[in-house]
């Protein structure tokens, strides 16, 4: 099954799982990020959020693994290198006692800007129209989650000042 709806460019069903497994990555990234965010921050309110967003990331990831499966791949069941060592950083940040609920916010932005590049780049290629509508629609999230967790944020560096 190839994919033109432009006539100069093809995708075949590899480039499709391609781009697919690598939003996956993002969105395990995102899922295993905001939990650690959720593990560190101090306040049941920010908590919350990030929990939720764990759980949205999750549900982004499994819904991009079954079209990987349509699309004749072996979906990723992991993060990606990058969204480990983020993670990793932020155990430190944690464990050390350097961990604040401002210092979360401003990391959990860092992933989503990230994650924000990551959709942008997908959405760039020529996805076949039921793939590209879910893609579309997840970007949006992430828009949504990067946009809360920056207004969180001004509003906590804001207060401790």
């Amino acid at each position: 099954m190839q994919t033109q709806s432009n006539p100069t460019t093809v995708m075949t069903d590899d480039d499709v799982v391609d781009v697919l497994n690598d939003l996956v990555e993002t969105s395990k990234d995102g899922e295993y990020g905001f939990r650690m965010c959720a593990e560190h921050c101090r306040s049941p309110e920010l908590r919350a959020i990030f929990e939720r967003h764990s759980a949205e990331c999750r549900a982004a990831a499994q819904e991009l693994q079954t079209f990987v499966a349509e699309y004749g791949g072996r979906p990723e069941t992991g993060g990606t290198v990058s969204g480990a060592m983020h993670r990793g950083w932020l155990a430190v940040r944690g464990k050390v006692a350097l961990s604040d609920d401002l210092s979360m916010l401003e990391e959990s932005e860092r992933g989503e800007d990230t994650a924000r590049d990551r959709y942008r780049k997908a959405l760039k290629k020529d996805l076949p129209s039921s793939v590209l509508a879910v893609v579309k629609r997840q970007a949006e999230g992430v828009q949504r989650n990067h946009d809360e967790i920056k207004r969180l944020r001004d509003q906590v560096r804001a207060a401790t000042k």
